[in-house]
């Protein structure tokens, strides 16, 4: 076991705790902006896994103020179609290719990926992250905030104006801030995997199956892989090949072989849906899963921690140029607790809707969506929410 030995004091503006989308993403901000942060993660390395699959167009808008956009298009797969089904029925299609959007599309891209493109565009900008250390606890002070931080190597304090929580549900940043974690969760666990399979059905569109035993979503992410999330009660922590096949044989389309080969990772995990009380307080902030969590029924988690970043990003930097004191701030809370309240009510709509089980109600719930399918005014406002479309105006600061 190695002593952690204490080494000289560090100052700095900006402090970011986590290592994740949101936090390199608004690591990047910073830097091209020519406010050099810290951050640090408590994992040696980036995450390895695909987790998030999906980046919408909004998103993909906003990640233009830090040069990613066009490299995450070219890793990605563009998917133009949604639907919902009962089986081999279609209730309802979206299409994304009408969107008002140079991004009309749904990109499809593994989570792993996205952190590798933004860690590349952080290192470019000149910044890096402090992998392996970890925040031991956080002070206010007069002018700033003390963070002790611990590596198995060295015990540092740093001083920092801001502390920026991007470490997601369990936040430590949110925890000393005192800010409430409102919410709840469902009883249903969730299976995320990604596989390969033969698939015959809709190599250009995410399938949202409804079942009285769960939803099941499959989504193309490369050619002969794809993205797999449902419900499973009492599910495996990595659920395999048997496990999967019969979701798929349960709730996925009859009458064809859609056999599994191999599942490349798989995951269980259970779903909160929780709002920060507050994402600003003096001189800490949240951003990410340190600010919401929710279902993740229509993808927009990543998408949303990805757009408080770049929206942070900007507003920190003018706080700093202008030598302003943190009530600078208050106006990221103003556009972004609205946005994430949206947000999570959209992937509960979506997320009860696919949890129906009793008969009458499926019954109804497939009529409705089938009716309300018809107009195109209902159609659009759906699309315009999936693809976060219709909350550009929380990413505006001017």
């Amino acid at each position: 076991m190695v002593t952690a030995t204490a080494v000289n004091d560090e100052m700095t503006d900006v402090l970011i705790v986590g290592a994740g989308p949101a936090g390199l993403a608004l690591a990047t901000q910073l830097m091209r902006s020519g406010i050099q942060p810290l951050i640090v993660d408590q994992l040696t390395s980036g995450q390895h896994t695909s987790r998030a699959a999906v980046i919408h167009a909004h998103t993909l808008e906003v990640l233009e103020s830090i040069g990613v956009s066009e490299r995450l298009v070219a890793a990605g797969l563009k998917l133009t179609q949604f639907s919902m089904r009962d089986r081999n029925r279609v209730l309802l299609r979206l299409r994304f290719d009408t969107l008002p959007t140079r991004y009309n599309y749904l990109l499809m891209l593994p989570q792993d990926v996205t952190e590798r493109i933004l860690a590349e565009a952080l290192i470019e900008a000149g910044g890096s992250v402090r992998w392996g250390c970890s925040v031991e606890s956080l002070t206010e002070t007069a002018n700033g905030i003390r963070a002790t931080l611990v590596t198995n190597q060295h015990k540092q304090i740093v001083c920092a104006r801001y502390v920026i929580g991007a470490d997601g549900m369990n936040s430590l940043v949110r925890e000393t801030a005192g800010i409430r974690f409102g919410g709840g969760n469902h009883q249903e666990s969730f299976v995320l995997a990604d596989v390969s399979m033969d698939w015959e059905h809709g190599a250009n569109e995410v399938m949202l199956f409804l079942s009285p035993a769960g939803l099941l979503v499959i989504a193309p992410l490369m050619v002969g892989r794809y993205r797999v999330v449902a419900t499973l009660e009492n599910a495996p922590a990595q659920p395999g090949i048997t496990d999967i096949q019969a979701l798929m044989d349960n709730r996925g389309p009859t009458g064809a072989a859609n056999r599994i080969s191999e599942v490349h990772w798989s995951s269980r995990f259970h779903v909160h849906y929780r709002v920060a009380e507050h994402f600003h307080r003096r001189r800490y902030v949240l951003i990410g899963d340190a600010a919401h969590v929710h279902s993740p029924a229509g993808g927009q988690g990543m998408n949303t921690g990805l757009v408080d970043a770049c929206v942070l990003g900007r507003m920190l930097t003018d706080v700093i140029r202008n030598h302003q004191d943190y009530s600078g701030l208050g106006h990221f809370e103003a556009l972004r607790r609205p946005a994430a309240e949206q947000v999570l009510q959209l992937a509960e709509q979506l997320t009860r809707m696919a949890l129906i089980k009793k008969a009458p109600q499926r019954l109804l719930r497939n009529i409705l969506l089938q009716v309300l399918g018809v107009f195109p005014a209902f159609r659009h406002r759906l699309q315009m929410n999936l693809s976060g479309l219709s909350r550009r105006a929380a990413a505006r600061i001017e």
